[in-house]
């Protein structure tokens, strides 16, 4: 096989599956581990895929820069939100005081958390009543309410935020990429994720395998500041730089 083929053979491989392993291209092009390292040192040197240790993965530049409303992130990855919602939902204890992020992910946490004396802090409109509704005590922040996100924010939340001290912080998050961490298109909803990340003595993203290797315009923090919990990951390389779990792996 030409070596023009085999190139293009790996882009394609990337483009399909996000991450390939030096010994599945061995397999799949019939070739050696040696050709294969100097084809991906080649590729990333070319700018074409990240080289990482045993592989490769795409370079994708997918930017988020706009706010979907609540209504349309509803329809979309609900399966894999509700598992990602369920395995959340079972890490609160009843010690804990718990930020609960706006979201639809964090949303969905609501319906299995179960009797718990947990108490929940919140800037998601309908998270509060929900969580009101299941007979959990709950707290909303107050400040600017913005209604794509039926989520409050402003100067006014992150001052309400900085007076306390979670030990569970649960975000939504817009994008996930390793240059730029995690991030989001709106700047008053960054401040506040910052400001509940920074009062948490440990803090979850939730984020469906469509967030990753995306880039929105602000950064809430950087990779190892969180732990990740999503469906599925393609791209192992995070598990470099932070805890993932994947719970329909």
């Amino acid at each position: 096989m030409l070596t023009e083929e085999r190139h293009s053979k790996i882009l394609k491989l990337l483009q399909d599956k996000k991450a390939v392993s030096v010994t599945e291209l061995t397999g799949l092009l019939g070739t050696s581990e040696s050709t294969i390292r100097r084809d991906l040192n080649t590729l990333g040197e070319m700018g074409k895929l990240n080289k990482v240790h045993g592989g490769a993965t795409v370079i994708e530049n997918s930017y988020s820069l706009y706010e979907e409303d609540v209504e349309t992130k509803a329809q979309k990855c609900i399966k894999e939100k509700q598992a990602i919602a369920k395995y959340a939902a079972n890490l609160i204890n009843d010690e804990d005081f718990i930020y609960l992020d706006a979201g639809t992910t964090t949303a969905m946490m609501i319906d299995y958390i179960g009797d718990t004396k947990a108490t929940f802090v919140t800037n998601g409109i309908s998270h509060a009543k929900a969580l009101l509704l299941k007979g959990l005590k709950a707290y909303i922040i107050g400040g600017q309410l913005k209604l794509s996100t039926e989520a409050i924010v402003g100067a006014e939340g992150v001052s309400n935020i900085r007076k306390y001290n979670f030990t569970k912080a649960f975000l939504g998050i817009n994008s996930i990429s390793a240059k730029s961490g995690y991030s989001t298109p709106d700047m008053e909803e960054a401040l506040i994720k910052m400001e509940a990340r920074n009062n948490s003595f440990v803090t979850f993203v939730l984020a469906d395998h469509t967030k990753f290797n995306r880039v929105s315009a602000v950064t809430v923090g950087n990779l190892n500041e969180a732990c990740i919990i999503t469906d599925k990951l393609s791209d192992k390389s995070y598990e470099d730089y932070t805890v993932v779990r994947e719970v329909l792996a």
